[in-house]
């Protein structure tokens, strides 16, 4: 398992899925061309882009480019690192027939392909240890702290968002990813005390 500083914007859930096997990082799915009009996940994608930096590795295909090509356009200033598969033939097991132009897609890639892509881009990897699952940020923690599912949760939330600097318009979903990258479960828990307490946050 290798970590990746920046996050990593695929195409699609099966992407994520494969590339989760790959690397330790955020991996964010576009969902296809949904991306062109779905808000929040472009604010989190320029707020990646602005941080850590994003790197973009979508299908070797036409509509893959055309991803590429927005996300360029969409971020501005933002820090993006572009990682090509090679072109291979092929269908992927779980799809009864090859793609339009029957090119592999991301989720189709052997590992050390996908290794292979990373390092010819020059991108700075290291080995993790492996993380215990206590250690993270869960949605139940956020639920606990009273950040969703309660009554001035919607409130306490935005309050967090915009300490952190971070899209009011991020999901539940969307904040366990981010606060995992930017601190500790330990580190949230106290963040979430002060929040519930009515301190002013530092």
């Amino acid at each position: 398992m290798l970590r990746v500083k920046q996050a990593v914007i695929v195409e699609g859930k099966y992407d994520k899925i494969k590339l989760s096997s790959v690397i330790d990082g955020v991996i964010i799915p576009t969902n296809g061309f949904n991306v062109f009009k779905n808000r929040e996940t472009l604010e989190l994608i320029r707020y990646f882009a602005k941080t850590s930096g994003i790197i973009i590795l979508t299908d070797s295909d036409a509509a893959g480019f055309k991803i590429r090509s927005f996300l360029k356009g969409a971020v501005g200033n933002g820090e993006i690192i572009n990682v090509y598969v090679p072109d291979i033939f092929g269908k992927e097991k779980r799809k009864t027939i090859p793609s339009k132009e029957g090119k592999l897609g991301v989720e189709g890639m052997e590992k050390e392909i996908i290794l292979e892509a990373f390092r010819k881009a020059g991108i700075a990897t290291e080995e993790k240890a492996e993380q215990s699952d206590n250690d993270a940020i869960t949605k139940l923690d956020l639920y606990e702290c009273g950040l969703s599912g309660g009554k001035n949760s919607s409130a306490m939330r935005k309050k967090l968002l915009a300490k952190l600097k971070l899209p009011e318009l991020l999901t539940t979903s969307g904040m366990v990813s981010v606060l995992n990258t930017m601190m500790s479960r330990q580190d949230f828990f106290e963040l979430a005390e002060k929040l519930n307490s009515g301190e002013e946050l530092s």
